[in-house]
């Protein structure tokens, strides 16, 4: 039987993953496929359960499936138990499947590639939002030895509540307060939608920020965000967060086919064109 992975959600006709793992097995020469299903949020519980009968190994997860595959887990892993959501889902031989998510992963490896000399425990970090993102970007932040996160969302009882959860190295910023948002900050990450294509523009100044200060944003369409252009224009290194989508695909390609791919400024160019 072929072996056969998929990206599932609810819309899904956007995802980019089905072309950066058909870039893989091509490369590969794995004979094998990677599919979009839509699968509204009633017809999840079956699907997952007829999956593995017709050759899946395993999937992505998308929205709004993240948080409720965990409740349908046999297996956890300590990562996707942190966050409280999963985008990496295993089966396994004898039955049920093991909930990952590989977001935070992606962020780190991400900032790695893109700024090689950045060193988390170098200073505070700026966190904008607090979404089921925002909740993978801490926790990778967290681990990585960031000695303060300074977490800012519209909502400010969201953000306590994510803050009640992840730990006491978090600090709120009322929502607008730029100077005490990103003053002295070593890093800024924007993890809502404001700036992305077809959304709401980004409405704020990065009063406070220093020059020194590397800032990455997760969207990607565009892929040079206001977020991110505003910062150059203070002379700050800047990530785009392409590169979050395909370092965090990585570990489902590699447990459900065999291979560890690479991120290549081919596969970038390939995605970016899709």
């Amino acid at each position: 039987m072929l072996p056969l992975a998929a990206v599932i959600g609810d819309p899904i006709s956007h995802s980019k993953s089905p072309r950066l793992h058909g870039y893989w097995l091509e490369q590969f020469g794995i004979n094998g496929h990677y599919v979009p299903l839509h699968v509204p949020a009633e017809e999840l519980e079956n699907t997952l359960k007829l999956l593995p009968s017709l050759g899946f190994r395993g999937i992505n997860v998308t929205i709004p499936h993240k948080e409720r595959v965990l409740e349908m887990a046999r297996e956890i892993s300590p990562t996707a138990q942190r966050i409280g959501a999963a985008n990496t889902l295993t089966f396994l031989d004898d039955g049920g499947f093991e909930a990952d998510n590989t977001d935070a992963y992606g962020f780190l490896e991400n900032l790695k590639h893109g700024a090689p000399d950045w060193d988390a425990s170098a200073g505070p970090a700026a966190v904008l939002g607090a979404g089921g993102a925002s909740r993978a970007i801490l926790d990778a932040l967290l681990q990585a030895g960031c000695p303060e996160i300074r977490l800012s969302n519209r909502t400010a009882q969201r953000a306590e509540a994510i803050k009640d959860i992840v730990g006491k190295r978090i600090k709120i910023v009322t929502w607008g307060n730029e100077e005490a948002l990103y003053k002295d900050v070593a890093l800024a990450v924007n993890t809502t939608s404001l700036g992305m294509k077809g959304q709401d523009n980004f409405p704020f100044s990065l009063r406070g920020l220093d020059e020194k200060a590397l800032v990455t944003d997760l969207i990607y369409t565009p892929l040079q965000t206001p977020f991110l252009e505003r910062a150059s224009q203070l002379g700050c290194r800047t990530v785009d967060g392409l590169g979050m989508l395909l370092h965090q695909a990585v570990p489902g390609f590699h447990r459900w086919f065999g291979m560890r791919p690479e991120v290549t400024p081919e596969l970038r160019a390939l995605v970016l064109g899709s």
